[in-house]
């Protein structure tokens, strides 16, 4: 197996500014994320920025760096020009590892790419994670996934889908019906899953990616992944085989994953 990954690394963030130049534990979180990369089987890692004081952060370690448009909208995007610089064949993975995730596992990483080798009819492979709580389900930001019996996505939501016939109304906030909900999901035999921000694309998928226009389903969620639905890429989506801690998004994140890493 042959792949390659994408760090996406970019400098400005409303919620954590110099988001990728962060210490970690004497280091910045960028590196982080590079080293954890290049444990993977990846046959090359590329950090991906739009601010020459991330790559002069990233050569510092040795990092293979490119700069590249401030005007992206979306870390695809990014990828997907780094891509065009490279030769890439149109079957070739790139896995997208995202530059704010310095706890990714890398057999995570190695499974991603397996995945979209072995499974030839999909253009796009992820990962999901069992949901353990009731908050967690019901928190718009935690992304849930729908998935066949053959780990084919059907749909993302930051709605807590599937819903339960069983729940009351998504309207009614009241502490009963919110105790209801909780003690539905902890008697459930049914499974929610979290979706894991870690893609693999086949080059030709991703060339076409940034072609298509922003879809209603993508506008309305603020999902990128919908836009590859509503193209009918089949995105495969199978369950991680390790513990995928969440990423730095946060000053709050930022905290705790310091401690972890000290």
């Amino acid at each position: 197996m042959s792949f390659s990954i994408i760090i996406p690394s970019r400098f400005g963030s409303t919620r954590l500014p110099g988001k990728p130049l962060v210490d970690i534990a004497g280091k910045p979180m960028i590196q982080w994320v590079y080293e954890r990369s290049i444990q993977s089987e990846a046959e090359k890692v590329i950090i991906a920025t739009d601010d020459q004081r991330v790559a002069n952060a990233c050569h510092k370690f040795s990092a293979n760096v490119v700069l590249t448009s401030a005007d992206h909208l979306s870390g695809t995007d990014r990828l997907q020009e780094v891509v065009r610089g490279q030769s890439f064949q149109d079957d070739h993975v790139v896995v997208n590892v995202q530059g704010d995730e310095p706890l990714i596992p890398p057999e995570v990483i190695n499974q991603v790419a397996k995945n979209l080798v072995h499974y030839k009819s999909a253009g796009i492979s992820t990962l999901c994670e069992k949901i353990g709580n009731a908050a967690d389900l019901f928190n718009p930001n935690n992304v849930k996934v729908v998935r066949d019996a053959n780990d084919k996505a059907l749909y993302f939501s930051r709605a807590a889908v599937p819903w339960s016939r069983e729940w009351p109304s998504a309207d009614d906030r009241s502490p009963v019906a919110l105790k209801s909900r909780e003690a539905i999901f902890l008697n459930s035999d049914f499974y929610w899953y979290r979706h894991i921000g870690i893609y693999a694309y086949r080059v030709s998928i991703l060339n076409q990616f940034v072609q298509w226009p922003v879809t209603s389903n993508e506008r309305n969620e603020s999902l990128e992944q919908l836009r590859a639905l509503d193209n009918g890429v089949t995105i495969h989506c199978q369950e991680a085989v390790a513990n995928v801690p969440v990423g730095v998004d946060t000053q709050d994140d930022l905290v705790k994953v310091r401690a972890l890493l000290q």
